[in-house]
């Protein structure tokens, strides 16, 4: 046998597995577990510091970030206020940044903060980002300035306490809660537009109308690829998301009715053509290995698309 040859049958060999695998590793790494110990328990407590203060749900900072940016792009036709939207942005993000760490401490999520270093941490987290929403806020209402935003504002408190509600029914409301606080999240599209132009118009009812059927959309549509990933064929697929056709239906309906009303020009439908496309071949394309991160990019992808083919067919309707 060659040299090369027993080379490669040596580095072929599969690894040791199970308890024996465990106990071979433990024997090979015994003179410098005093070494490794120390940086892998330092790395654990740093992630664990790091999920107990920011927020786990990935997904929702594109929630809230996509509507503040069509919002903003559709009142920069009219207006060029930038500062106000910078404090209104400020406050959104910390805003929704606080609940995590606010939850830890309360008790109220998975992660909680169990010792004292934990509790500190989470506490100057508050501290911060509190300070943070509370001085954009200050300045934004400052000598009765952009005055609608109370209402607005009252009217997301609510929705997001009525989310943790819904959340405490179970499984069986985990989408109408996610639902409900996404009407929360879509109101910083009306809210940047307002703060930029000063009117809450039927413009800014039009936006957050549209950021509704978009994040709802996306949201029904990632909880069924996530429950239908081993469902095969169109009619298995039917009878598995027939609410989500009915959801794609009902949004072409309201995006109809939207535009005959005037409400909203008929070329910015097309902003929403991507994701119609997107949940209609759903049904009809061949069966493969649901990749979750790959889902997540993809509807990255279709957030970015939608708010550049929003805002420039906005512009050009104008």
């Amino acid at each position: 046998m060659s040299s090369k040859t027993l080379m490669s049958s040596r580095t072929s060999l599969p690894h040791p597995s199970g308890a024996f695998g465990e106990r071979v590793g433990t024997l090979n790494s015994a003179a410098n577990a005093p070494e490794r110990s120390m940086p892998a328990s330092e790395k654990a407590r740093r992630e664990r510091h790091r999920a107990l203060i920011l927020p786990r749900e990935h997904g929702a900072w594109g929630l809230l970030l996509v509507p503040i940016i069509t919002g903003a792009g559709v009142a920069f036709r009219e207006c060029s206020h930038i500062f106000p939207l910078i404090l209104l942005s400020a406050a959104a993000l910390a805003l929704f940044w606080l609940r995590t760490p606010a939850e830890s401490l309360l008790g109220t999520s998975v992660m909680r903060a169990q010792t004292t270093e934990e509790s500190r941490t989470v506490k100057l987290a508050i501290v911060v980002l509190g300070g943070v929403a509370a001085g954009a806020l200050c300045a934004l209402l400052w000598a009765g300035k952009n005055a609608d935003l109370w209402p607005l504002g009252a009217f997301v408190a609510a929705a997001f306490i009525a989310q943790s509600l819904l959340k405490k029914l179970g499984r069986g409301a985990r989408m109408l809660s996610q639902i409900v606080g996404t009407i929360g999240l879509t109101a910083a599209a009306p809210g940047a537009y307002y703060v930029i132009t000063g009117n809450f118009n039927a413009t800014a009812w039009m936006l957050w109308l549209a950021n509704i059927l978009f994040a709802g959309d996306q949201i029904h549509y990632v909880q069924l690829r996530l429950h239908t990933a081993k469902v095969e064929g169109f009619r298995a697929k039917l009878v598995h998301g027939w609410a989500f056709a009915l959801g794609q239906a009902l949004m072409t309906t309201m995006l109809t009715l939207a535009c005959m009303s005037r409400l909203m020009p008929a070329i910015v439908s097309l902003a929403f053509a991507p994701l119609l496309f997107r949940g209609w071949f759903y049904f009809i394309q061949e069966p493969g290995p649901l990749i979750v991160r790959r889902l997540g990019w993809g509807e990255l992808k279709h957030a970015t698309a939608f708010c550049i083919l929003f805002i420039a067919t906005f512009t050009l309707a104008r």
